[in-house]
């Protein structure tokens, strides 16, 4: 696994012993697409890595001018990870938090403590399959005020998931497959103004 683009284009990433699989990485071509999908949004953008894992995409977040990045997970052995992997970005640490939370409690402005006024723009949640977490998530995340105004969740997913169309302020808006490998992308519903129409007639 390597950095694919930005500062730290090309630096191989730390990865899981062999034994540990409970660590699931993203594939560098998979993470490929995926950015390219992405491109520019992520320059100056608050990003919050969700079941970071190894933190590749977080960490390619960061390389490609990330704001800032907030790393979340629960395993040590993850943590541990993230930690060696974001030094290998310049000014990784300056730009990086790596946070310590079961995400089966939920997701509130507390968990970044310090942090409360940052707001994010891009979500990636990377839960381990075949379990309630990803729908968990993606409802935790719905109408939640740790959101930007027009953010941009993914969720990393098998391909057999069916995701929600619509929630409270969250809806579908692509999936994109890679062999076994979904990610499934929301956005805020977009709302007609009348009142800015009836003022134009």
């Amino acid at each position: 696994m390597r950095i694919i683009s930005g500062s730290a284009r090309g630096r191989k990433l730390f990865t899981p012993a062999s034994y540990n699989r409970a660590i699931r990485p993203t594939s560098d071509r998979a993470r490929e697409a995926l950015f390219s999908i992405i491109g520019a949004q992520i320059v100056n953008c608050n990003v919050l890595d969700l079941f970071g894992g190894t933190g590749a995409f977080g960490c390619e977040a960061l390389s490609r001018n990330a704001k800032l990045v907030a790393f979340v997970d629960n395993a040590k052995s993850a943590l541990d990870l993230i930690y060696k992997n974001v030094k290998l970005i310049p000014d990784g640490l300056e730009r990086a938090l790596i946070l310590r939370h079961d995400l089966q409690k939920g997701i509130t402005e507390s968990l970044f403590s310090g942090h409360s006024d940052v707001r994010f723009g891009l979500i990636f949640a990377d839960p381990p399959y075949r379990t309630e977490l990803s729908s968990k998530i993606i409802s935790a995340l719905d109408n939640n005020s740790i959101l930007s105004s027009d953010p941009l969740i993914i969720i990393e997913e098998e391909k057999s998931f069916n995701p929600p169309d619509k929630l409270e302020k969250l809806e579908l808006s692509d999936v994109r497959n890679y062999g076994d490998t979904s990610f499934i992308f929301y956005r805020c519903k977009k709302t007609i103004n009348f009142e800015h129409f009836r003022s134009k007639s």
